[in-house]
């Protein structure tokens, strides 16, 4: 089978965020960068898949030059193909990416490589955007399932289950589909010194697609406010006891 997995180079997951002053974009000056989480599940599971039932996958990303270094990651744990759509990435939003990669997706299948799924990460880590992968179902008239936590293949058909309050969705649909996977779908694996060597030496295709058209217009990002959390210190040594187990008989946990 073939696999594409799409993912987006994103600040380093646990960086602070802050924004330029015209709040139009992420300040990233002082910021590492990787995949998000779910993305590394995603490209985890592309390697898996290609490994139990044959074929070819394929990593892609929108960006610019500095994306190799994620495109890298993926080649460097087992991914076979990597793809650059060369791009000022703060031009373009969810409807602009999505048609960029329905129109790859497209020029792929008239090479002769025709994806039998296609893997996205739930969300993306700096945004929370969830549209592309929805989108790109949408315009290429394939089946979707969101949020994914596990994915089993079979010839012409997969089965996928996502966690919901109290249980568990579970859809079968036909292939080609669109997926969404969520963290915990699986371990990534850490790439080896020989793999990022392998992947260094790997060529990267590049594209430039269309310049975005969509009409929608980012009016400015905020950053949300940070839990604030408050300590107490109950004592020191064998003379906190006392207010120790106040607290607990206050909380409920232990009996009067």
């Amino acid at each position: 089978m073939n696999v594409l997995v799409c993912v987006k180079r994103v600040p380093a997951t646990g960086s602070r965020i802050t924004l330029t002053d015209d709040e139009q974009h992420i300040d990233t000056k002082h910021l590492g960068f990787t995949i998000s989480p779910h993305e590394e599940c995603a490209v985890e599971e592309a390697v898996r898949l290609v490994e139990a039932h044959g074929g070819t996958s394929v990593v892609l990303t929108l960006g610019s030059e500095a994306a190799v270094e994620q495109l890298q990651d993926a080649l460097a744990i087992g991914i076979e193909r990597a793809i650059l759509l060369e791009a000022d990435v703060d031009a373009w939003d969810a409807v602009a990416t999505a048609d960029a990669i329905v129109e790859t997706v497209r020029e792929q299948a008239a090479a002769g490589t025709a994806f039998d799924l296609l893997l996205f990460g739930n969300e993306a880590a700096d945004s929370g955007d969830y549209q592309v992968g929805v989108r790109v179902a949408y315009a290429l008239g394939l089946p979707c399932v969101t949020g994914v936590k596990a994915l089993e293949v079979t010839d012409a058909s997969l089965t996928a289950r996502r966690e919901v309050a109290g249980g568990a969705e579970v859809f079968d649909v036909t292939l080609p589909a669109v997926v969404t996977v969520k963290e915990g779908i699986n371990l990534p694996r850490f790439a080896s010194v020989p793999g990022r060597i392998k992947a260094k030496r790997k060529e990267i295709a590049r594209r430039t697609p269309a310049s975005p058209s969509s009409a929608v217009q980012t009016r400015r990002l905020r950053v949300p406010p940070e839990q604030q959390s408050d300590v107490q210190i109950l004592g020191h040594g064998p003379e906190a006891a006392p207010a120790v187990v106040d607290l607990l008989e206050q909380l409920g946990m232990v009996a009067r």
